[in-house]
């Protein structure tokens, strides 16, 4: 069966298994987080990139073997992160070094990875992409691939104007797409925003006061982090450890006060985006929060904000720790993960 299709301007035909389904917006920056998206001058936002960005970042056909896309380990309903401590779901089905991280506010985040090892998103999906224990592509194959597709040379010409499908042009896209991520309504948010559905009770309000006396340093502002990098304590040595999960942006900067520090995840949605840690060590925020209260260990690169005189850690009683964890409940975006402009587009 035939049908026609409207798609960021191009028409044609395609059969209906094969057709996308159509999208055309651009979002804006809620109040709360910023005046507007930050986006660089060679790839402004358009509805046609972001169209095709979201196209690419939900087909499988960008991997070696065909079953695997960018949202197989960024899935929408767990904001965009894929529920697994190391997640095996690459196209070797081995675990990676570490935990996929939610995708959320990636427009303001100035540095990507744990170890903040890319720098701007028409970056970030060159590893995924080529890693042979994640997507293994050959950028060649990807490129003719795209090329001999019945939707993709139309896309990319309404996308960015000229006939040539190249990888470049494949990050640009992809990276417009994701800076459309945008997670900022949940109860907190409309709390802030003063808004309708925005009542926080009286256990969350005292959970916000707490989380932001001991956690607020770190997991600071509405995006829930400092886009910085800190050791939380989590090992004492790392030379026994594998060099890729011990050494954190340490890897990156080759400064030894570097070792053992990771990037701040923000907390949006943190109820939904379990296990945690860039080694998904924790199951729970019970887990978490006993760490920060006394599983601490010493090492010369730990937090100063981990340091409480000769007591490592934050002190937290088992009370004030639940209602934390009240507070974070508010956090959760529902909106974030059911917004239809996010879905997979391709018919399954």
């Amino acid at each position: 069966m035939l049908v026609t299709f409207l798609f960021a301007g191009c028409e044609g035909q395609l059969t209906d298994a094969a057709a996308p389904q159509p999208i055309t917006f651009i979002p804006e920056a809620p109040a709360n987080l910023a005046a507007s998206i930050p986006q660089p001058s060679h790839n402004p936002l358009t509805a046609e990139g972001i169209a095709l960005g979201r196209m690419l970042f939900y087909d499988t056909g960008l991997s070696a073997n065909g079953q695997v896309s960018c949202a197989s380990c960024h899935q929408q309903d767990k904001a965009f992160s894929d529920g697994q401590a190391l997640t095996q779901l690459g196209v070797s089905g081995k675990a990676l070094l570490r935990h996929a991280p939610s995708l959320a506010n990636l427009a303001w985040m100035e540095g990507l990875f744990w170890d903040g090892g890319v720098k701007n998103l028409e970056s970030v999906s060159f590893g995924p992409l080529t890693h042979p224990d994640e997507m293994g592509q050959d950028l060649n194959k990807l490129l003719l691939y795209l090329k001999q597709h019945p939707v993709y040379p139309a896309q990319f010409r309404s996308a960015f104007n000229t006939d040539s499908i190249t990888t470049p042009l494949v990050f640009r896209a992809l990276a417009q797409f994701q800076r459309t991520l945008i997670s900022a309504d949940s109860r907190y948010d409309r709390y802030m925003r003063q808004e309708s559905g925005g009542e926080l009770t009286s256990l969350e309000l005292k959970g916000m006061a707490l989380f932001r006396a001991n956690c607020g340093s770190c997991h600071a502002t509405d995006f829930f982090t400092d886009n910085q990098y800190h050791n939380n304590g989590l090992g004492s040595s790392f030379s026994e450890e594998h060099e890729q999960l011990a050494f954190g942006r340490g890897r990156i900067t080759h400064a030894s006060q570097d070792i053992g520090k990771y990037k701040t995840p923000t907390l949006r949605n943190i109820t939904l985006t379990a296990p945690y840690m860039h080694d998904g060590r924790f199951n729970t925020l019970q887990e978490v929060l006993a760490h920060y209260t006394s599983g601490v260990k010493p090492s010369p690169s730990l937090a100063t904000q981990l340091q409480q005189g000769e007591k490592l850690g934050i002190a937290l009683t088992q009370e004030e720790q639940q209602k934390i964890i009240a507070f974070m409940h508010t956090l959760t975006d529902e909106h974030f993960t059911s917004n239809p402009a996010l879905v997979n587009p391709w018919p399954r």
